[in-house]
């Protein structure tokens, strides 16, 4: 056998009884990490950002949620195109069809292109969104001129993650990790220079950290394209072979696992941007103190993000090979997984709740107190929706294997928009909760979402349900 046959499933039948469920979570596992150390360095670079920012004052922090709330929601669109990237190639790979492999990464990546030129135009037009949404002028501006920077990013990083969905459907997601272990301190560095005008370099402040980040994406993109085309086992696949021939048939079936994707991101998305509009009608103080509780729980959430992609892969492999068993033993690894990292990390976020703050404010002033204060609050309050959160991520993952993305999206506008902002706008404002209102909400909206998911995957799999991929190896 060639290394590069190694690179596809075993055709042998594991061994019975419970060892399966061991050989399964061993093979999550060896998976997930790399993708999820991965989803915590790309986290890590914004992370730093907001940290470089906040020594800048609260209104900065402030600033910086409003144009992230502009910035992700274009790129939930193009994040859900390319997440369908990795189910589909996985299910190819499952079936033993590298050509099928090829043409789900190449539409993810017209995708990414298409939907990237629009939505990037979009971005300069933020100030004028932020006022039109009821900010203040002066956070609108601010946000803008951070937007001016960031907006560029769009294409490379949706690109990116293309690559690093194939790259995972293939066994191999290790080189999107050590180029985003490179990122970090490029990124840190480069901020820290454009912000503040070290290393000889124009201080930016809001604009420099824009900057920075855009060109940090725009390097790991293309050095993922230079692995990819010349390094085993990627390079067998021929990435960029016919790359500008239009392939309508994989195209419409991207389109089709994938647009449901990004709604159901556009709509949890959308939830919290929500939140964040709210806060800003309550305080600047509001708005900055869910804005680092926010970033905390994305941090958390990083991880179970990886594992759902671990467990979109190996559902994936499952669907290509037939296999109904091994298709349900996948998804509930991964919810094992995703579960017990989130029921630890929770507790030391309860713990730690007092501490954190400081990560992205410095040492407590008298100007910083109250969002010292609210933020260890609203992290207190959010133990049951970062255990919530990771379920739901695992659970769509694992449904997106099963090519499964359109009940999702409809359980997604039930979730977040019926129950979610509900919840939100009324202990928020009529049982006059404040901020602390608005985050029960959020966790009542995600706890639904999880419940709804986890169920859905359960009634499929119980019935061995097996969806058609025959289109994947046209």
């Amino acid at each position: 056998m060639s290394t590069d046959d190694r690179t596809y499933p075993a055709g042998a039948p594991p061994a019975p009884g419970p060892s399966l469920w061991r050989a399964e979570m061993t093979e999550t596992v060896k998976l997930a990490t790399p993708i999820a150390l991965t989803q915590l360095g790309q986290i890590a670079m914004m992370t730093t950002d907001l940290m470089l920012l906040g020594r800048l004052g609260a209104e900065i922090v402030a600033a910086a949620a409003l144009a992230h709330t502009v910035l992700f929601a274009a790129f939930t669109v193009g994040m859900g195109l390319v997440a369908a990237v990795a189910p589909l190639a996985a299910q190819a790979f499952g079936a033993r069809d590298p050509r099928g492999v090829r043409r789900a990464l190449r539409v993810g990546m017209w995708a990414s292109v298409l939907a990237g030129v629009p939505l990037t135009a979009l971005q300069f037009w933020g100030t004028d969104i932020l006022q039109a949404l009821g900010q203040t002028p002066e956070n609108a501006e601010l946000a803008g001129r951070y937007l001016l920077g960031l907006g560029w990013c769009l294409i490379p990083a949706w690109v990116f993650m293309a690559i690093r969905g194939f790259m995972g459907a293939v066994n191999r997601p290790e080189p999107a990790l050590w180029i985003t272990l490179v990122a970090i301190p490029s990124n840190l560095v480069l901020a820290w220079g454009l912000i503040y005008g070290e290393l000889g370099l124009p201080r930016l402040d809001l604009l420099g950290a824009g900057i920075a980040t855009t060109i940090v994406n725009i390097i790991m993109c293309i050095v993922a394209l230079v692995i990819c085309v010349t390094r085993a086992p990627f390079k067998k696949y021929h990435v960029l072979g016919r790359f500008w021939r239009f392939d309508g048939p994989i195209f419409r079936k991207l389109l089709v696992v994938g647009l449901p994707i990004s709604g159901a991101y556009l709509l949890e998305f959308g939830l919290f941007a929500a939140g964040a509009l709210l806060m800003g009608t309550i305080s600047t103080t509001a708005l900055a103190a869910h804005q680092i509780a926010l970033q905390i729980a994305a941090v958390l959430f990083m991880v179970p993000f990886g594992i759902s992609i671990a467990a979109t892969v190996r559902v994936g492999h499952a669907v290509g090979r037939r296999d109904a068993a091994a298709t349900r033993r996948a998804g509930f690894a991964a919810l094992a997984l995703g579960a017990s990292f989130m029921v630890v990390m929770t507790g030391f976020v309860a713990l730690a709740r007092d501490v954190l703050p400081v990560l992205f404010l410095g040492s407590q002033t008298p100007e910083t107190a109250a969002t010292f204060k609210l933020t260890a609050l609203l992290l207190l309050v959010g133990m049951f929706f970062f255990i919530a959160d990771g379920l739901q991520t695992v659970a769509a993952g694992a449904l997106r294997g099963l090519n499964d993305t359109r009940v999702p999206l409809l359980f997604a506008t039930f979730s977040f928009w019926v129950v979610g902002f509900t919840a939100c706008w009324w202990l928020g404002f009529r049982a006059d909760l404040g901020a602390v209102g608005v985050w029960i909400g959020l966790t009542i909206g995600i706890v639904v979402y999880a419940v709804l998911l986890v169920t859905r995957f359960h009634l499929l799999t119980q019935r061995g349900y097996m969806p058609e991929v025959a289109g994947v190896a046209h």
